[in-house]
């Protein structure tokens, strides 16, 4: 069974599509997931590893408020947070991290004790749990292919937030093991050969690349503004 989400523990990052779901951002949001199903409607997807060529660019945004919209449309989803470097799923939620990812990965616990039952019905949270030395190594293991064949027999889907793939090859690692991978871009901030060598690197590691999501995008004065949040 899930834990609950204690209650003491303040929510620091926003979700708008938890706290808005009538906004013009949490819209955005519903529309990426559309573009994601319409990219795999010939196959069952169940398994997103959302990621960006570098740090600061709404990746962790992008990758919450994907799973709560997912959730919302009533797939039971579950939320890893798989970037073992420097984890924010459990701010965003709320939530302690005392236990997660790694705790299970080691068979220190098991996947029910470690996951949380978020206030957004149908999505559940596995943590990072503590940051260990060689997350790579983990995520690569023998150990998250079980995981994952687990996860697969009792979730409709699982979305994956890991580490900017410039930086460390963690989510080169994980995206072959996944159904589809999209790439978080910034406005204003991404460069485009960083982009474009993030690309490469995720095509080598034979990943199903489904496509970019550009976030903080201002739009004409004519059009509403919007952004997918701060990082």
């Amino acid at each position: 069974m899930a834990r609950k989400k204690p209650l003491f523990l303040p929510q620091i990052r926003s979700l708008i599509t938890m706290k808005n779901p009538k906004s013009p951002i949490s819209e955005q949001y519903r529309t990426l997931r559309t573009n994601i199903e319409f990219s795999t409607v010939d196959e069952e997807m169940k398994s997103i590893l959302i990621t960006s060529a570098g740090p600061a660019e709404g990746k962790s945004t992008t990758t919450n408020n994907l799973a709560v919209v997912f959730a919302q449309q009533g797939k039971r989803v579950l939320l890893i947070d798989s970037d073992l470097r420097k984890p924010t799923a459990h701010y965003s939620f709320g939530v302690e991290n005392h236990t997660g990812l790694t705790n299970v990965l080691t068979k220190q616990t098991s996947l029910e004790k470690a996951v949380y039952q978020t206030e957004q019905e149908n999505l559940f949270l596995l943590t990072s749990g503590p940051i260990p030395p060689n997350p790579a190594e983990m995520l690569g293991s023998r150990a998250m292919d079980e995981l994952l064949e687990q996860i697969y027999a009792e979730y409709d889907l699982v979305v994956f937030d890991t580490p900017p793939v410039l930086a460390v090859t963690d989510a080169q690692v994980l995206a072959n093991k996944c159904d589809g991978v999209a790439l978080v871009v910034r406005s204003g901030k991404t460069e485009n050969d960083a982009a474009l060598k993030a690309k490469e690197l995720l095509m080598n590691a034979k990943a199903k690349l489904l496509g970019v999501v550009l976030n903080n995008k201002k739009q004409k004065e004519s059009q509403y503004y919007y952004y997918y949040g701060r990082s």
